[in-house]
């Protein structure tokens, strides 16, 4: 079950009572996803682009995503955007979340009318945004797609440790191209080396409300 759950800078995120864990920082869900995935990510990542590839490693409530629709939106940028979720939401749960207040309504509109066959197959939902989320797992996940960005947004180590092994963080790097950018609110020894091992150059940026630091990568 999930409850909602305010956070400290006032965006509510989900508990999630079967992994024990919420779905965004207690410190500021919004915060976090935009300091994280849009400032450090995305905006990284999309300088002089006009197009750019995401897949989000868990796409939980989707608020990475309408984050990053209005973003592309707004700087005339055409997003693809894959997110693997093995245990998507109801339309109904991700509607309670109140983040329908930080994006522009016609962004929320065309997200949510869309969310269900976008579960199915990949969804246009304007002629700039195309959203896609398989319903499976990461280890399953197979694509010939490689991507320039890689939000990487699991639950935490303590309680989902299978989402980063060294094995797995490999499989999830091999779909980005040569340049590709993977970020993630985490940053821990074993984490760093598992990245280099796939011939990625390590940057420890300062983290979102309530962690130290953060990490970015660039594919060699």
């Amino acid at each position: 079950m999930n409850i909602i759950t305010p956070t400290a800078d006032g965006s509510n995120t989900l508990y999630n009572e079967t992994i024990g864990e919420h779905y965004h920082s207690k410190h500021g869900a919004l915060q976090e996803s935009k300091h994280v995935f849009i400032d450090a990510g995305l905006k990284f990542a999309s300088t002089d682009q006009t197009e750019i590839s995401i897949l989000e490693i868990g796409f939980g409530t989707g608020l990475n995503f309408i984050l990053s629709f209005d973003y592309c939106d707004a700087n005339n940028i055409n997003l693809n955007y894959t997110s693997i979720e093995a245990f998507p939401l109801t339309t109904e749960v991700i509607e309670q979340t109140g983040y329908s207040a930080y994006v522009p309504e016609v962004i929320w509109a065309d997200f949510i009318s869309n969310y269900p066959e976008a579960l199915k197959a990949p969804q246009k939902l304007t002629s700039l945004c195309t959203l896609e989320i398989p319903y499976t797992t990461l280890a399953e996940y197979r694509s010939d797609q490689k991507f320039d960005l890689i939000y990487y947004d699991a639950f935490s180590v303590q309680h989902q440790p299978e989402m980063w092994s060294d094995e797995i963080i490999a499989h999830a790097c091999s779909f980005l191209k040569p340049g590709g950018t993977f970020v993630t609110y985490a940053i821990t020894g074993k984490l760093k080396r598992a990245i280099k091992a796939c011939g990625f150059t390590i940057e420890k940026l300062p983290g979102a409300p309530g962690k130290r630091e953060m990490l970015r990568a660039i594919k060699g």
